[in-house]
């Protein structure tokens, strides 16, 4: 229960990766408010299954694209829980999986521009307070694909690269002000958004990694709570690869 009293924020957080960070930190002792955007009854069971080992949740409806509700949102959990200590940046765009000269410019523009929305608007809702406190701790969820690019990915490449340059920028900005910026970079994770990847893809990948498996939801959801513990208070502006020894930096 190391984490007892801080209130986190998980955005995307009703499935997948993003529950599973919710769930974990939960356990822990924070009080989180699991963002979903038209996922309300996955959002309300990963709310349940925190309240049924003790911890404390709310499902909290925004699109993290749009300004306005991402700040009702943020309004919403100061006032159920108070101010946000921990900021986990999960909610992600769809990815085009195909070669680059298919991809329309509709694609690419809401890819890249969508990623650069669902980090940017929450940031700029949470740090003021973080600001004032001269406390806070952030965690970018990223991809292994923003350094090791993948055939068919040149979108979700140039976005978590995007995301990536970001996290860095902010990590110098905010260090000064007692504010930990970090980035989780996963390998494939097998969630509902990964399903539709070749059974033959699956098996390659696994045979490639060096603990010859693909990653689970609960792999990238450790990486972040080493992390956002007082354990890791002199950790900021890191890359932290979560893809079994996929990728090695």
């Amino acid at each position: 229960m190391h984490l007892k009293g801080r209130v986190a924020l998980v955005t995307g957080a009703s499935r997948g990766i993003g529950a599973a960070i919710a769930k974990s930190l939960g356990e822990h002792g924070a009080p989180v408010a699991v963002n979903y955007c038209n996922s309300k009854g996955p959002a309300e069971k990963v709310v349940e299954a925190i309240k049924a080992k003790g911890g404390q949740a709310i499902a909290v409806q925004a699109d993290a694209r749009k300004r306005d509700q991402v700040e009702a949102m943020v309004k919403k959990t100061a006032e159920e829980f108070g101010p946000i200590d921990i900021l986990v940046l999960n909610a992600g765009m769809a990815v085009p999986w195909k070669p680059f000269m298919e991809l329309t410019t509709e694609e690419f523009e809401n890819k890249v521009y969508g990623e650069m929305q669902v980090f940017f608007h929450p940031l700029k809702a949470v740090l003021p307070s973080m600001v004032q406190r001269k406390k806070g701790c952030i965690i970018g969820i990223s991809s292994g694909l923003s350094r090791n690019p993948g055939f068919g990915f040149s979108a979700h490449t140039t976005a978590k690269s995007g995301i990536d340059g970001l996290m860095k920028s902010l990590a110098l900005e905010l260090g000064p002000l007692g504010i930990r910026v970090n980035t989780v970079a996963p390998g494939l994770v097998m969630t509902d958004a990964t399903s539709w990847q070749p059974k033959d893809r699956v098996e390659a990948i696994a045979k490639a990694t060096p603990l010859r498996r693909v990653g689970q939801p609960e792999d990238i959801a450790g990486a972040v709570m080493m992390l956002v513990g007082d354990e890791a208070g002199f950790i900021t502006g890191n890359y932290i690869s979560a893809s079994g020894g996929g990728l090695m930096i």
